[in-house]
């Protein structure tokens, strides 16, 4: 092991401490990435050198945060994936069921949990004896705080129907647009880590998760997969990001219901993985 693989490792472990963010969770090659951006942006040669500013920098903490933990994210992104939530599987939920669960994990700064809202909202309007609530979780506490206050520029709503934004958006006289409360009145904003073990919430109808694990190692992948398993009621709904997929030990956990909108329903007893 050369000098920058030793301090690329302790520069890992400090932050690790520091961000309390489980590097190891990620693949390296993403980590290193996300490391050298910060190093361009405050004059780093090396590891060792960046390790040094950020322990003399605390406000280069927000930004290394911000750099490993990524937040691109819009409301209705990918906008067929939310026509089958609202035409397929919420109505199919409400048939089994009056009160549904929905975790949203991920959720980074609040487009897609008020998106799920905006969903919800619509569903329960004509239907005064159901119900619903939405788990909204992330591991970066400050853009949790920022989908709580629930408060956006006009650009993030520019593609939503006036009418939409009219029934679920107040402008503020600063001309930014934040949530009406009865959106806010269905949603739950908790820290946590994916890679816990642990899930916040359970016997849940309807987890999302998209564009999450592109980051993680294949193991992570696995172990999400089982997570999300375990924290699902028979029959219950993942919807992942298009860009994602199952890998081959843990496919046998789910039923693929919509397979070109990454849509999959628990198997209660799941088939025996594919051997090689």
């Amino acid at each position: 092991m050369d000098d920058s693989d030793i301090n690329f490792n302790l520069l890992k472990r400090h932050v690790e401490q520091l961000l309390k963010i489980q590097c190891s969770n990620y693949k390296e090659d993403y980590i290193k990435r996300r490391f050298l951006s910060r190093m361009r942006s405050t004059n780093s040669a090396t590891y060792a050198d960046y390790l040094r500013y950020l322990k003399s920098h605390p406000d280069e903490n927000e930004p290394l945060r911000n750099a490993l933990t990524i937040n691109v994210t819009e409301f209705f992104r990918d906008k067929e994936v939310w026509n089958e939530v609202k035409n397929v599987i919420l109505p199919a939920l409400f048939q089994q069921k009056k009160r549904i669960s929905i975790w949203c994990a991920g959720s980074s700064t609040g487009e897609e949990p008020y998106t799920l809202a905006i969903l919800l909202h619509d569903a329960l309007v004509n239907h005064k004896d159901w119900s619903g609530t939405i788990t909204a979780t992330d591991i970066d506490e400050v853009v949790l705080a920022k989908a709580k206050a629930g408060v956006f520029e006009e650009k993030a709503i520019q593609k939503l129907p006036t009418v939409q934004i009219q029934r679920h958006f107040t402008k503020r006289p600063d001309g930014l647009y934040e949530v009406k409360q009865h959106l806010k009145d269905l949603l739950r904003f908790r820290p946590h880590d994916l890679m816990s073990g642990v899930p916040p919430v359970r016997y849940v109808d309807l987890i999302t998760c998209r564009n999450v694990t592109i980051y993680f190692t294949e193991k992570q992948k696995d172990d999400l997969a089982h997570l999300f398993h375990a924290a699902l009621v028979t029959d219950g709904y993942y919807i992942m990001g298009k860009t994602e997929y199952l890998g081959r030990q843990v496919e046998n956990l789910f039923l693929a219901k919509n397979t070109s909108q990454k849509v999959f329903i628990k198997r209660e007893k799941p088939l025996q993985p594919k051997t090689v």
